[in-house]
């Protein structure tokens, strides 16, 4: 069973699904690498559609992984690095469908994606903080009203479907948040694109450099100081 499933659909919408249920699809390295070759195939993509199988979005990164040799550590940072960018910087307009929990690098995944749709039984938490591990202010900071990636960033509190849609975190609730993410994808005209590279222009000096510190800070946590010259 593939870790990821993606699904090229006739209306030009491409549906891609993480695939570790019983682990709540928390991000594998395999998973990672992927996700970010499934979001780095685009050229004829109208729209993506994110989304997780069984009753979870994503419950963040898998740290069973963690750890072990330099090697290891390096494709930790590198394959985290490659999902992330893939989905946040991805030239298609990104509807996630927010099905569960999504949790951690799970919320920032979301929070990556363009519109996000939400279903009854979803939370979102940046519940890393709790484990001493900085949360992911990039993705709140290109999402969210400043106060609100602030009040999400620094407390870690969890917040359920209904107060996300009045924080702006979900832009919809809906009964069934995968068929309503692919009526709106469907929805999303080829011109979608050109704005899409305005949205991705308007970030580089503000949640894009952000975003670049924070994989400098992963690298430093997990690698060490680089070799001086």
């Amino acid at each position: 069973m593939s870790v990821l499933e993606v699904e090229r659909r006739g209306d030009g919408v491409v549906l891609v699904t993480l695939n570790r249920p019983e682990k709540r699809n928390a991000l594998s390295l395999e998973l990672r690498e992927a996700l970010a070759s499934a979001f780095g195939d685009h050229e004829d993509v109208g729209c993506f559609v994110l989304t997780g199988a069984g009753r979870a979005f994503c419950s963040g990164m898998d740290v069973t992984q963690f750890g072990g040799d330099r090697a290891n550590k390096e494709r930790i940072v590198g394959t985290s690095v490659a999902a992330f960018e893939a989905v946040a910087l991805c030239p298609a307009p990104v509807v996630a469908a927010v099905n569960g929990p999504a949790i951690a690098a799970g919320f920032a995944l979301a929070l990556c994606s363009d519109i996000r749709v939400a279903g009854p039984a979803a939370t979102f938490a940046f519940a890393e903080l709790a484990h001493g591990i900085p949360s992911g202010y990039a993705a709140a900071s290109a999402a969210l009203a400043p106060a609100v990636a602030r009040d999400l960033s620094l407390t870690g509190r969890t917040i359920d479907a209904a107060e996300a849609l009045r924080l702006g975190v979900a832009g919809e609730i809906a009964e069934d948040p995968h068929a309503r993410a692919l009526e709106v994808a469907a929805t999303v005209p080829p011109a979608a694109r050109t704005v899409k590279a305005r949205v991705l222009h308007d970030g580089e000096t503000t949640w894009r450099r952000a975003l670049e510190r924070e994989f400098d800070e992963l690298r430093l946590a997990l690698l060490g100081p680089g070799p001086t010259a």
